[in-house]
C-alpha cells in the first residue's frame, strides 16, 4: 500500500506505484512515497525499483525500539519515534521510518499498537501534506520536507510535554494545599506514571538528537544549503530533553515533599505510640504482678489495691511528664 505523490513548484499530484520509475528520473520536484502500512506488495516496490537494503526492509517491517541512521552509497535511511499517551500510565513509541535520497523521500509508518489510532500515527505526515497543498510550504529539496515532518513530530512531543506539565502542577497543589490524600497508593501511581512519562519524552530526544549529531558529520549525504537543517533538529530534540528534564526534577522535588512529610507523619505517630507504651507500662507491670490477688477471697480488702492503683498513676503520671519533657508530644 502506497501513497505516491509529486511535491513541484506548482503543488502536489497523486500518482500510482508503477509509476515511480518514471517520476524519479525526473528533476523538477520531489517524490514522495508514504508507506502507511507494511506489506509484501510494498516491500517489493522499495526493493526492486528504489533498491533498499534488505536490512533496512527488515527494519520498516518489524518494531524498531531505539532509533537508528544508516548511511549507504545514494541515500540515508533514518528510524524515529514520538510519544502518545496510552492507558495506565504506559507511553506508546510511534515509529516513522524515512529514507532520503537526491530526489526522492520516502516515510514508513512503523507497526502500530492495536490500541493507537491509525490517524495518529499519520498525523505528522498529514500535517505537512496539508502545508504543502495549501501552498503555505514548498519544499525544493527532500531534506526540506523531512525537516518539515520531523518538526511536525517535535511539535507534538512538545505538546506532550505541556499536557505532562499540567499534570505535575495539578499532583503538586493536591501535595502542598491539600496535604494529605485518602488514597495514598493510587497518587503514588498517578506521580510515578507522569514521571514515566516524562522520562520517555527524555529518552525519545536525547537519542533522536544523537541521530541528528550523527548526520551532522555525514557531509556528503546533506546537500548544503540544508545542513542548518539538521542542526535545528538537533536543538529541537536537545531543547525538548531539557524540559523535560527540568520538569522531572520538579516533580522528583514533588514525590520527596510528599514522601518527606508522610514519613515525618509516620515517624511522629511512632514516638506517639512509644509514648502510649510507656506511660501504660506501669500499670501492665503491676498488674502482671497482682493479677486479681486483691479480689480473691474471702478476707478481700481495698486499701492493697488503692496503693497499687495510686502507685500505678504516679508511675504513669511520672513518664508522662519526662516524656513532656523530651519532646516526644
Amino acid at each position: 500500500m502506497l501513497d505516491v505523490r509529486m511535491v513541484s513548484a506548482g503543488g502536489v499530484t497523486e500518482h500510482t506505484s508503477d509509476e515511480l520509475p518514471d517520476l524519479l528520473t525526473r528533476n523538477d520536484g520531489i517524490v514522495w512515497v508514504d508507506v502507511p502500512a507494511w506489506d509484501e506488495s510494498t516491500e517489493a516496490v522499495l526493493r526492486d525499483v528504489f533498491g533498499f537494503h534488505p536490512l533496512a526492509l527488515r527494519a520498516c517491517a518489524s518494531r524498531t525500539r531505539v532509533p537508528k541512521l544508516h548511511a549507504y552509497a545514494d541515500h540515508i535511511f533514518i528510524v524515529l519515534h514520538a510519544p502518545q499517551q496510552g492507558q495506565g500510565g504506559h507511553v506508546h513509541f510511534i515509529e516513522l521510518d524515512r529514507f532520503i535520497g537526491s530526489n526522492y523521500l520516502v516515510t514508513v509508518h512503523g507497526p502500530l499498537n492495536p490500541a493507537v489510532p491509525a490517524e495518529v500515527a499519520r498525523s505528522d505526515v498529514d500535517a505537512v501534506l496539508e502545508r504543502v497543498r495549501s501552498g503555505r510550504f514548498r519544499p525544493t529539496l527532500p531534506f526540506e520536507l523531512s525537516h518539515a515532518v520531523v518538526s511536525s513530530m517535535t511539535r507534538r512531543m512538545e505538546a506532550y510535554i505541556e499536557e505532562l506539565t499540567a499534570a505535575v502542577w495539578g499532583l503538586e497543589q493536591r501535595v502542598t494545599l491539600h496535604g494529605h490524600t485518602s488514597e495514598p497508593e493510587a497518587f503514588l501511581d498517578e506521580l510515578f506514571q507522569v514521571r514515566h512519562g516524562l522520562l520517555a519524552v527524555m529518552t525519545m530526544a536525547a537519542q533522536s538528537a544523537e541521530i541528528y549529531r550523527r548526520l551532522v558529520t555525514l557531509s556528503r549525504f546533506v546537500p548544503e544549503a540544508n545542513r542548518d537543517l539538521v542542526v535545528d533538529l538537533v536543538d529541537q530534540y536537545d531543547r525538548l530533553h531539557n524540559l523535560a528534564e527540568q520538569e522531572r526534577d520538579y516533580l522528583d522535588g514533588v514525590i520527596e515533599f510528599y514522601r518527606t512529610r508522610t514519613d515525618t507523619r509516620m515517624l511522629i505517630a511512632g514516638e506517639r505510640l512509644a509514648v502510649i507504651a510507656v506511660v501504660t507500662l506501669p500499670v501492665t507491670a503491676l498488674a502482671s504482678v497482682f493479677g486479681m490477688n486483691f479480689i480473691e477471697g474471702a478476707r478481700w480488702s481495698p486499701v492493697p489495691m488503692i496503693a497499687v492503683i495510686t502507685t500505678m498513676a504516679v508511675m504513669s503520671t511520672c513518664l508522662l511528664i519526662w516524656a513532656k519533657r523530651k519532646g516526644w508530644w
